[in-house]
């Protein structure tokens, strides 16, 4: 193990870790807010809208994101699509996480008893009302183990972005590896912050399911 490589190589390594958690910070809001609003539309009871959210699952969780990227980042040119590595990062990311948040959130909403709509409905409660004190605090009290670990999966999905030269982690280790002919220090450095990362949210996110659990019914 040469330490030396780390204190040659923090300023890479460090600008790798912002880029991660910049790329990763913002795929993960398009991602949960997105896919939210995509489960909301599926809940409308129309043929089309319905016909578009299963289009729109089907094409995102049946293609791999690599090839997204390529699509976007290599093709997008020729249609006139002009983005940065870093922004089709962002967005390919965000967007490919928004089909499989989506999902988890129709399975929540799907997962309330209809006797509890049913019960707010004979006492008086509005559509509104229902949604907002029965329906959205019970149906996230039941997802966050899922999003937890979609959360998880998709900040490790972030590594294929080195493929599209987004300067984050993985990109800064193959660098360093390249340059030093060295394996174990820059990977063994990368795997260490990929865990460090997933288990600081890991964390964070137990201590929030356990204010949350007083929704559950």
């Amino acid at each position: 193990m040469n330490i030396h490589l780390f204190i040659e190589y923090w300023p890479l390594l460090l600008k790798g870790i912002g880029y991660t958690l910049y790329v990763c910070f913002g795929a993960l809001i398009i991602g949960v807010f997105g896919g939210l609003m995509i489960s909301l539309c599926f809940q409308i009871n129309h043929v089309i809208v319905k016909c578009i959210y299963r289009i729109y699952i089907t094409l995102f969780r049946g293609t791999p994101l690599l090839v997204q990227l390529f699509l976007v980042f290599y093709g997008g040119p020729f249609i006139g699509l002009q983005a940065s590595a870093v922004e089709v990062g962002i967005w390919g990311l965000g967007l490919y996480g928004c089909a499989y948040f989506a999902e988890i959130y129709r399975a929540g909403f799907e997962s309330i008893p209809e006797g509890q709509i049913e019960a707010a409905f004979d006492l008086g409660f509005s559509p509104a009302q229902v949604f907002w004190h029965i329906r959205l605090p019970q149906m996230f009290s039941l997802i966050l183990p899922p999003m937890l670990n979609q959360t998880i999966l998709l900040i490790k999905e972030s590594a294929v972005l080195s493929v599209i030269t987004v300067p984050e982690m993985t990109t800064s280790a193959i660098k360093m590896s390249t340059e030093t002919f060295s394996v174990v220090e820059p990977y063994l450095f990368l795997a260490l912050c990929y865990w460090c990362i997933t288990f600081l949210i890991s964390k964070a996110a137990m201590a929030f399911e356990r204010h949350t659990t007083r929704y559950l019914i």
